[in-house]
Formats: structure tokens, sequence, C-alpha cells
């Protein structure tokens, strides 16, 4: 709904870190030290003050393939932003219209540029609204253009970051995974001490920084705070959350300079007072209603050129492949419910891109009969009106240009290829249950009321909101200027001291890396579901005490104790917390029991498409790591496991994703093949726990059921 521009005092050349260009000659000229001394090189980088933002951006530079591809893409957007609005002002002021449409035109004036007006004639006649599109189209331009230099300088930074401290060229950028990127920056923390809190980074420190503001997000939607849920007539309950509402809760929450952060690793101290809670509220929801008003001036600014950035960018893609927004794909709402504290952009998508066939086999296997029949009878209709005008094009193929020809060419392909993503696919079985469970061995996540309930329609409506049409999601979209002003007004705003009490108590303060979610520490004891967790885990055996949890402060569906596991499997080297570590060390030897049981690696071991395993031939030569029972502690122990392994993995040699972009971490079959394993037995704990606390309350209000 508005345009982001960072307001930090920095310009261009004033970055918080000095570039490594910038480094003392040690050497003289025939490589003699100078008897002086010298600043040494790695003091351009020490103690980088805003380290998220630093290494945000080393992060994207390695995921974005480097500084050329990185500098053609903002170049790309801006020509793209000056292209869209250089043809909206000439067709709408620059444009012989008279001249077009006259019916005795000639031959010689049948030339395209004939239409244009001279740029002198058009400036004299330039009403004042058109003078007014031009002034703000110039203001946002200026806007953009200073701030894609901006990015510019920084991301050279960021390179000569790459190719001198961490000894990267940006050819090599694709050969490493970010895995390995990140190992070099924690060596390189000693040498540079970029962070002077910390002696020692770790990888939950930098994810820290990376992902503060979307771990965040991730607890709130967790918690069921957000995203807003509208009632809408005959379709229920829709949970609404596109981008442009997206980027005014940022806004909002994280980068106003009114908002309840001080700096980007620093909330205000008077959030963590429960004495201001109500003070705060007041204060959010002033800053609410100004947003809301904001919103509402600058929605028609914004709706229109949104219609028009949408028109130019989907209109070949309707002339050509319509039946494309008849497919299914993550929603944005979707991508926040699935996605794990301290996960990456590249983890999660990896995730939900090997979900995606199994999620449209679930949906595909949910037929409306009646739907079906109409679907089917539109088709024949409008296939058969196609089919004359082809017969007839073979004749004459003026026919093409007649009025409305071309028109309802366009019309009736666009209703045959959505009918035709109505139809059921018949070679389906009907089995919704193994459907939707392999849907939730890449997705991780199930809500328990689901459980035994994926035949139904209401799970199907739910599991819709996360995975929803493509033109749904537009059409949401091309709402959002209209809609985010109500949904302020009336979702968020009521919500204002939830909001204070979320940040209040669920912010915990990490030396060296900031305030930061409480839940993205994945504290098992003290963010954890007891449902989730064994016997054995709830009583741990160290000295310390257990913490008294309620409701409130629990993760739903498991959050914590599936984020803990994915983190200590795409980073193997981390060193959990005691109490974590028991906990990942139990769930790995219950794992590796299922897959010596299972000889043929059963549900735990089926591989999609993605996981880039071996050849069926080489499956004989798959082994299985040793461990030992009687250290559950070592490192080792929690690496990624599971299923079976190639040779290939075997070897001292990392594995390689030929996707380098999509792999999860430094070995992706092994990783995902355990993170499967774990989310099974995890979802049957809990469904167990559930099936155990109803049968024991069953017994307490009816004695004759404890009568054996």
């Amino acid at each position: 709904m508005f345009l982001r521009i960072p307001f930090k005092s920095n310009v261009i050349m004033a970055n918080n870190y000095a570039s490594l260009n910038e480094a003392p000659d040690f050497y003289g000229e025939y490589g003699i030290p100078h008897h002086h001394v010298a600043e040494p090189r790695s003091s351009q980088w020490n103690h980088i003050e805003d380290l998220d933002s630093f290494f945000t951006r080393v992060y994207k530079y390695h995921q974005m393939h480097g500084f050329k591809c990185i500098a053609l893409k903002e170049i790309f957007a801006l020509h793209r932003f000056t292209f869209i609005a250089g043809i909206t002002f000439t067709m709408l002021y620059a444009f012989d219209y008279k001249l077009l449409f006259k019916p005795d035109i000639t031959s010689d004036q049948k030339w395209i540029f004939s239409l244009l007006i001279p740029f002198d004639q058009v400036m004299s006649i330039l009403p004042y609204f058109g003078w007014f599109l031009l002034l703000v189209v110039t203001v946002i331009f200026t806007l953009i253009f200073i701030r894609k230099v901006q990015s510019l300088f920084r991301y050279w930074d960021i390179k000569q970051f790459y190719n001198q401290a961490l000894n990267i060229d940006d050819a090599d950028l694709d050969n490493l995974t970010w895995h390995d990127v990140q190992k070099r920056l924690i060596q390189v923390q000693s040498d540079l001490q970029m962070c002077i809190h910390k002696s020692d980074l770790t990888e939950l420190d930098i994810y820290h920084r990376i992902l503060r503001q979307i771990n965040y997000l991730v607890a709130l939607v967790n918690k069921r705070i957000l995203p807003p849920r509208i009632d809408v007539p005959f379709l229920g309950e829709v949970v609404y959350w596109t981008e442009n509402l997206r980027l005014n809760v940022m806004f909002l929450l994280f980068w106003s300079p009114w908002g309840p952060f001080e700096n980007p690793w620093h909330l205000r101290d008077e959030y963590k007072r429960a004495a201001n809670r109500d003070k705060m509220a007041r204060k959010l929801g002033n800053q609410i209603l100004w947003l809301f008003f904001v919103n509402l001036l600058l929605c028609p600014l914004v709706f229109i050129p949104q219609i028009i950035f949408y028109f130019f960018n989907y209109f070949d893609a309707v002339r050509r492949e319509p039946g494309q927004f008849g497919v299914r794909y993550w929603s944005n709402f979707g991508q926040l419910y699935f996605r794990h504290f301290n996960e990456m952009d590249h983890e999660l998508y990896s995730r939900l891109t090997r979900a995606y066939k199994p999620a449209t086999k679930y949906m595909s296997s949910f037929t409306s009969p009646l739907l079906e029949i109409i679907a089917e009878h539109l088709s024949f209709i409008c296939g058969s009106i196609l089919a004359v005008f082809v017969c007839l094009s073979f004749v004459d193929n003026e026919i093409l240009y007649w009025n409305q020809v071309l028109t309802m060419l366009a019309v009736l392909t666009g209703i045959i290829g959505i009918a035709r993503s109505l139809r059921s696919d018949k070679t389906l079985i009907w089995c919704p249950e193994q459907l939707l469970e392999d849907v939730v061995l890449h997705t991780h996540y199930l809500p328990g009321v689901w459980q035994g309930f994926a035949h139904t329609s209401k799970v199907r409506s739910s599991f819709q909101q996360l995975f929803q049409y493509r033109f749904a999601a537009l059409l949401e979209e091309l709402l959002s200027p209209i809609l985010v002003p109500y949904l302020l007004i009336r979702y968020i705003y009521p919500r204002r001291l939830d909001l204070v009490d979320f940040f209040r108590n669920f912010t915990v303060s990490v030396v060296g890396v900031g305030d930061v979610c409480s839940f993205a520490q994945m504290d098992v004891r003290k963010h954890g579901n007891p449902d989730w967790q064994a016997e054995r885990d709830v009583e741990s055996t160290h000295e310390t005490p257990p913490e008294i949890n309620d409701q409130y402060t629990q993760a739903e569906d498991g959050k914590v104790e599936l984020s803990l596991m994915h983190f200590t499997n795409t980073n193997p080297n981390w060193q959990p917390p005691p109490e974590a570590a028991d906990f990942v060390d139990n769930l790995n030897k219950e794992t590796n029991h299922v897959f010596f049981s299972d000889d043929i690696g059963g549900l735990y071991g089926m591989r999609s498409s993605m996981d880039f395993g071996t050849r069926q031939e080489d499956e004989e030569d798959f082994s299985l790591p040793q461990y030992a029972a009687d250290a559950p502690s070592q490192t080792a122990f929690r690496r990624s496991f599971g299923g079976f392994r190639s040779s290939i993995l075997a070897g001292g040699a990392p594995r390689r994703s030929m996707f380098n972009q999509l792999a999860e971490g430094p070995d992706l079959f092994s990783s995902a093949q355990n993170m499967r394993a774990s989310t099974m037995i995890l979802h049957n704990r809990h469904a167990m726990n559930q099936s155990v606390r109803v049968v024991r309350s069953a017994e307490e209000t009816t004695p004759l059921l404890s009568r054996r």
C-alpha cells in the first residue's frame, strides 16, 4: 500500500561498515614490511553495527548468484517501472485515437508511429490531472532510483567481503551451498570480530539475525493473532494474507520509527514493562489509525497502477496458457504456517516444492459431481464454437479480423481451460488419508483436528486456505488496496493489546544477538507441548527444574519440537542446550530404531522426485550409520541420518544438489529422510497422548470405565 523507504540516516556511501578496498597497504614497493605499525585489514570489518542487515545481504548475495545478477535485476526492475509508466502515459495522452478509428484512413497512414502525438504538442495540451500524474511518477521514480543505487553500493561491499574476507569469487558461488558460506562466515569471526559481544558465532546466531522479524511473524501466525480471518457469505471463514497486508504489518511492527522496535535488534524498553501495557496499546492503536488513513488516501493511487501492472504482467499468460490460473500453489498464509522457526527461504521452498505434487493429488481427489457435469457441458459447447471458428478460418482467414472474433476466441479458450481444471483425474484412487499423510511428510505440519478426517469437506476447505488457486491469490492481491484499510481498522486495531502482550511475553535478550522471539530459541521446556514429547523428555535428567507452561506459552501444532528437529538436521554442527539435546537424541534413537526395523524404508524411506536419490540399481550399496548407545550426547549422533544412504554420501566429499538454491543442508537426501521419520513419530506421539487424555477424562467422569 506504500513505498517502503529506509529510515536510516546512512546514505549511499555512509555504510555502517567499511569496504575492504579501504584496507591499508602493509608492504612497500618490493614487498618489504614497513617499520611503522599499520592498522590490520580485519579492523575494517570490526564491530559491524547492524549485523542483521549485513548477514541478510550476505545470504541474499549467495541466493541471487552474485553482484552481476543482482545489478542486472535492480536495473531491469527500474526499467520495468519506467516502461509501464511510459506506455501508460502514452496511451492516455500521446495516442491519436481519432486517427486510429478513422473509417477512411489511407494505406500510407497505416503506420503505428503515425498515431503518436508529438511531444511538444502533448505537453501543450496536457491537463492538470496529467501534470499531477507526471509529478507522482517522477517522485516515485526518484525514490526508487535512490533506493536501487543504495542497494547496489551495499551489495558491492558485500562482493568485496565475499572476495577478500571469505575468499569466494562470484564464479564459485553456484558451486557452494549456503551452509558452505555459513561455515566460512563462522570461521572469519575470530579474525574479523564482526560481532564484538561474542568471540565466536554459532549457526543459530546467524539465523537469529537474518530471520529475527520472520520468526516473530511465524509466532504470531502460530498463536493465531495473525493473519486476519474474514467471514464471507457462502464461503465461510477466509484467511486473508496478501503481500500488501504483510508490508503494512511489517511496517507497523518492525520498520516504523514509532513502532515497538527502537532498531532492528532491540525492542523498546517501555514495551517490556507490564505496567505500560495499556499505554503502549493506545500508542500502537494510534499508529494503526494513522496507517489506516494513509492507506485510505493512497488507495486510488495504488489500486489503478496495480491493475495496470497485473494487466501487462499476466496478459501473455492469459492469452497463451489460461489454464495455469486454475493451478494451485502454496498461499502466502500457507508459507507462513508451514515455516519452521529459524528456517531460511531456500529451505522452506525446498520442502514446499517436494510437497507440491502430493498436495495437488490430495486436492484433486475431491470432486464436485455437480461442478464436473457443468464443466463438461461448458467445455463441449465452447469447444464446438471454437472448432467452427477454426474451420472457417481455414476457408477464409479474414474472418479472424472481424469485430469481436479474437475476443470471443480468447474468452472461449479461457472457459475451456477453467473447465478442464474442474474435471477430476480418473486415474486417482480415493485414499485421502494416505495422500494427506504424504503431504505432511514434507510440510511437517498437520493440525490435530485433521487427523482421521482427511476425507471430509471441512478439512479440504481448511487445506484450501494453505494451497489455493492462482486466480484466487491474484484476485486477493488486486483487492488488497481496498481491503487492507478495512482489515487494519476492523481486525488489527482490536488486537493492539494482544500484540503488546505478545512482544512483552515472548521477547528474550540474547547476548551478542539482541532481542529475539523466545519461540525461536526452540526451548522445548519453556514453549514445548508435553503431548509432543515422550515422558523421558518431560522428566529430564538434568537438575534444572521444569518450566511451568500453559496453553498460552506453548507453541501450537508442535512448532517448537519440529523446528528444533529441522534445525539440527540442517545444521548438524550446532550444539543445542542440554534439554534440547536430550529431546533430539531420544527422538533420533526412535528414528534409528524405525529404520533398522524396516528393511525397505517403508513410509519413512519414501522419496519424491526432488530428493535427488541414486539409481535403483545402486540401492543395494546403501549403508546405515552405526551409533553408540552409550554416547547419546555426541554431536555425531545428532547429525542428519535416515533411510538408506548411497555410497556417494558415505564418501568424504559432501553431496551436491543440481539445484544449489534448493539444497536444504549439507546432506539433502539424508536430512530430508530423517526429518520425515521424525515428523511421523512426533505426530503419532501427539495423537497417542491426545487419545490417552480422552480415555483418562472418560474414566474420571464415568466410573464404570475404570472398573476392570
